[in-house]
Parts: structure tokens; C-alpha cells; sequence
């Protein structure tokens, strides 16, 4: 079996999908030296992360427990995907949101 080559910014990358706070993290960590993998990933995963909280938090004022089914499906299989992604060496966006989060978070370097 081949290994698979070694990415820069991999392990930050790999932070930033954990939690919002490893996105928080994934930030200083990528401050120097910067890497364009990292840079993408922390993108995406800060969306996904700021998406399900925002939505979470409308839902929370309905109180409608399909809401939070479908609620947590859809961040659970995006999680995945970009998890996967960065898994496989790959700058893959977040489908339907992932091309936003690239323009919306410019502020990430």
C-alpha cells in the first residue's frame, strides 16, 4: 500500500473540523507560517461550524425536534465530506455552502 504524501497544514486542518473552538484554534495555528491547505479547510469547517450554530439557535425558538433531526443529519454528512476531504489530501468545498465560505471568510490567512 502506498503512503499518501504528506500535506503542510495538514494537523491544522485537521483541528479546524473538530469543533468551533479547533476552528478558533486552526486560526493561530495557521497565523506563521501559512499554508494554503490549512488556509481552505479552516475556511469550510468555520461555515459548517457558524451554519449549524445559527440554525441550531432559530431552532431552539420553535422547538421542533424534526427540525433538529434534519438539523444534524445535514451537518453531520458535510462534516464528514470535509473531514474526508482534508483525510485525502483534497481542497474539495463543502457542497452547495463551501464556494460562500471561501468568499465570506476572507479574514482567514
Amino acid at each position: 500500500m502506498e503512503k499518501s504524501p504528506n500535506i503542510e497544514g495538514k494537523t491544522t486542518a485537521i483541528v479546524a473540523y473538530l469543533t468551533i473552538v479547533g476552528a478558533l484554534i486552526a486560526l493561530s495555528m495557521n497565523a506563521e507560517p501559512k499554508y494554503k491547505f490549512a488556509r481552505f479547510h479552516t475556511r469550510q469547517a468555520f461555515g459548517l461550524h457558524i451554519i449549524f450554530l445559527a440554525f441550531a439557535l432559530l431552532n431552539s425558538q420553535w422547538g421542533n425536534v424534526y427540525g433538529f433531526y434534519g438539523l444534524y443529519i445535514f451537518y453531520t454528512v458535510l462534516w464528514f465530506y470535509g473531514f474526508l476531504g482534508v483525510l485525502g489530501n483534497k481542497e474539495q468545498e463543502i457542497p452547495f455552502l463551501g464556494p460562500y465560505f471561501q468568499k465570506w471568510f476572507t479574514f482567514i490567512q
